[in-house]
């Protein structure tokens, strides 16, 4: 009897749990799938699903978006006089003008950042080359440097940047950097106490109150990569502070791509880092003047003949701006959609437009790397290939390095590099930052270079290989695609 009340009050307990679980996840309104899968995951497995859910888990964003909320606010003016730097006549026309203005329009509408110019727009390949530019154009400044890293690494090029700021900073130059608290947990603030010491400002973002080490929330990172100097140069791509990223202290680097941009498109990534700033720091320990008088950190500049726009996403604004205008543009092209990515685990719309695209008769290429550093994403990105290659698109595995370049190259003249993989990480649950370099110069520089690394990669055959349990492991892997 008394076995049959505790089974009994066990009973009840359990679906008093699984009734409440149920209820919060529905509230939140995700996706149903989603929504079913984590409430099957925290029912069966109670004490593992509720720490996978605690860590990775789609938590609620309210907090986190009334704080965006309000460093927007704060950034109205500074918004303002951005809007005002920008020519009206600014609209490119090529192949298909009318196709470049629609996406235009619709990178507007999703974050708010306007088409704009540029007068220069370098494609950097591999760190030597990524770090000289950035280490130049750091050297040279002479009223403010801003960056934002996910990583910021302790080793030779962490600290040799950290000892070039320091330098900016005690000769006068306004330096603030920020980096993600999970991103660069090894970087503490001892490390950057040299800096901080010569007068420059260092945050970290989403930075835990009881330690970063205790307690790592793994979803909304700032997964940006952003560097501005005296608001005129600014860089963003891939790659990150890191010894990792540099061929000439690692061989085995990864192979990555970068940005430089030189001219106005630059105020849109400044507005990018100071929302980010405001929004981790507080208007309060911001220690300088932000008024539409001041000219030094949106300065006015002469318009170039490249057309950029800078795209930010992040979980807290449900347009999501990459993921939406990626998937337009790819939906749209008539010639090619050539993509590379380290992390292929794409949300269903996504492979819906490039299997379309494939079907339709556009070239389309997809290069991901044959040995990422994650072994389970890695898996979940070939669960795909069958379903690719059967609908005709194109896929390559990278086998030298890591392939780490984020780029997407849409027919002649639309260009995309920045931070954000081809993954529902990168799309839904982390800040990241992407240029949209309209026309065919970047695009032409783009193509080779993607050719280039077409050109020692190989070709996913159809009907490939692969023993029952590798096909199982993939499969398997591709049920937690949402969170990879």
């Amino acid at each position: 009897m008394t076995q049959h009340v505790w089974q009994t009050a066990l009973l009840a307990v359990w679906g008093g749990y699984v009734a409440g679980l149920a209820l919060w996840i529905i509230l939140q309104k995700r996706s149903p799938a989603a929504t079913v899968s984590w409430i099957l995951l925290l029912a069966w497995l109670p004490i593992v699903g509720y720490l996978v859910y605690y860590f990775l888990g789609p938590q609620r964003l309210k907090r986190f978006r009334l704080r965006r909320l309000r460093s927007r606010v704060a950034l109205a003016v500074q918004t303002d006089v951005a809007q005002a730097c920008e020519s009206e006549a600014c609209a490119p026309a090529y192949d298909n003008p009318g196709s470049i203005q629609r996406l235009a329009r619709l990178a507007y509408a999703c974050c708010d950042n306007p088409l704009s110019t540029a007068q220069r727009v370098d494609l950097l390949v591999d760190g030597a080359q990524t770090f000289d530019a950035i280490f130049d154009a750091i050297r040279a400044a002479r009223h403010h440097v801003h960056l934002e890293y996910y990583i910021f690494e302790t080793d030779s090029i962490g600290t040799a940047m950290r000892d070039l700021l320091a330098q900016k900073a005690g000769a006068g130059v306004q330096v603030r950097l920020l980096v993600d608290a999970l991103g660069s947990v090894l970087a503490s603030r001892r490390f950057f106490a040299p800096l901080v010491k010569a007068g420059g400002q260092v945050a970290f973002f989403h930075d835990s109150k009881i330690g970063r080490r205790l307690r790592p929330v793994i979803n909304f990172r700032t997964h940006r990569k952003i560097v501005v100097c005296d608001g005129v140069v600014g860089f963003t791509g891939g790659l990150n502070i890191t010894d990792a990223e540099d061929e000439r202290s690692c061989a085995s680097a990864y192979h990555d791509v970068h940005l430089r941009i030189e001219g106005g498109a630059v105020r849109w990534l400044q507005m990018v880092f100071l929302e980010d700033w405001v929004y981790t720091a507080g208007r309060g320990n911001l220690q300088f003047n932000l008024d539409e008088h001041d000219d030094q950190y949106l300065p006015q500049t002469v318009p170039g003949g490249q057309f950029v726009q800078i795209l930010h996403s992040g979980p807290n604004d449900t347009r999501e701006a990459i993921y939406r205008v990626q998937v337009a543009a790819i939906s749209n092209a008539t010639e090619r959609v050539w993509l590379a990515t380290p992390y292929f685990v794409p949300p269903q719309p996504a492979i819906m437009s490039l299997t379309s695209a494939a079907m339709r008769g556009v070239d389309v290429r997809v290069m991901v790397p044959e040995r990422s550093d994650s072994r389970v994403v890695s898996a979940a990105a070939r669960s795909y290939f069958d379903e690719l290659i059967a609908a005709g698109v194109q896929v390559w595995e990278y086998p030298e390095r890591m392939l780490h370049s984020k780029t997407l190259l849409v027919d002649t003249d639309c260009s995309f590099v920045g931070t954000a993989n081809f993954d529902s990480r990168s799309f839904k649950l982390n800040y990241e930052v992407c240029a949209l370099v309209y026309g065919p110069e970047l695009a032409q520089r783009l193509a080779r270079q993607f050719e280039d690394d077409q050109a020692v990669s190989v070709r996913v055959q159809p009907q490939r290989k692969a023993a029952i349990t590798t096909r199982l492991f993939e499969a398997g892997a591709r049920l937690f695609s949402p969170v990879l």
